[in-house]
């Protein structure tokens, strides 16, 4: 218990520091124009993302921006080599290496945030006994499954001892079958966690903490960029990376401006935004030793067919985040 507390103490010193650690100057203009094709999710975490374009434009760079629903459809799309950048899930370097790519490079990770249980009005789980025979919906292989399965496995809490309800699509699926009483709670992700509580439907159930797992840990997302795109557009990624980490440390230091964005960003209700950013810390704390307790962890679970931890580091190249962070 005082590995796992030192583990989380660590992992919220580190969110701290990525936070703080201030962006440098901005890289070079390109010698000619180039065009960097960047995809999106639409969760409050990656909200930086709709201020890269402009500073970009003095790089000589021009973004053309592709929106994706899940994750999952963005890691397609960057194996595929339809995008160069994209923000995708802390489980996707690991799925894609166990399918035998290593197109895929991970450049840094985004944000962090606390995981409660969002539990529907009327039930009672105030600890993990209680989710014995509720119906919990999750998304099987989400970054949010994910942490939720870790924790489980490392309290011995059974998987069994619930019904997992699977739900398919976005976060809006989610809502609406907690809404209409399909599920008596939810492993969800923001804004969506915090539109059903700001809405009454809904509350955290905050005895039921999963995100401070050793195998899986905080981190809510990571960008990365195709093996293509780092060798063929490598300047025009490392101003992408100078552009992201300026806008992820201007909304860190200011919560009003964070909710303004990621409400414009989303299309969310300036109170829901509000009240998602009380939980939300921006500045990634994802590493290379968390991302192979990850990659183990997913094989032990079944998630992917073979361990594939001893490989991250052909995946994982946080040297871009460091030259415009000045380090």
């Amino acid at each position: 218990m005082n590995k796992l507390r030192r583990t989380a103490l660590a992992a919220t010193l580190m969110g701290y520091a990525a936070v703080s650690a201030a962006v440098g100057p901005q890289p070079a203009p390109l010698a000619q124009p180039q065009q960097l094709t960047v995809g999106y999710v639409k969760v409050g975490h990656l909200s930086p993302m709709v201020l890269v374009a402009e500073p970009l434009k003095t790089c000589n760079v021009e973004v053309k921006p592709v929106e994706f629903v899940r994750y999952a459809d963005a890691r397609t799309a960057l194996l595929s080599g339809s995008v160069d950048v994209s923000g995708i899930g802390p489980a996707d370097l690991a799925i894609a290496l166990a399918q035998g790519s290593d197109k895929l490079v991970g450049l840094s990770g985004v944000a962090s945030s606390p995981k409660y249980l969002v539990t529907r009005k009327g039930v009672e789980i105030n600890d993990w006994q209680d989710i014995k025979g509720k119906r919990i919906g999750i998304a099987p292989g989400s970054a949010v499954w994910f942490q939720w399965a870790a924790t489980l496995a490392e309290k011995g809490v059974p998987y069994n001892v619930f019904t997992p309800v699977n739900i398919q699509g976005g976060g809006t699926a989610f809502v609406q079958s907690l809404e209409r009483g399909d599920v008596d709670a939810v492993a969800l992700w923001e804004p969506f966690e915090s539109q059903l509580v700001a809405s009454g439907s809904a509350y955290f159930a905050k005895n039921l903490e999963y995100s401070q797992s050793k195998a899986v840990g905080a981190e809510l997302g990571l960008l990365a960029a195709t093996r293509d795109a780092l060798t063929n557009k490598r300047e025009a990624v490392k101003c992408f990376m100078w552009a992201y980490k300026q806008a992820e440390e201007k909304l860190a230091q200011d919560p009003e401006a964070f909710a303004q964005t990621y409400a414009k960003y989303t299309g969310l209700p300036i109170e829901v935004t509000r009240e998602s950013v009380k939980l939300i810390k921006l500045g990634g704390v994802l590493d290379l030793d968390q991302l192979r307790r990850q990659a183990r962890t997913f094989n032990e679970l079944g998630v992917i067919p073979k361990d594939v931890s001893g490989e991250m580091d052909k995946v994982w190249d946080p040297s871009l985040a460091r030259e415009v962070s000045g380090q």
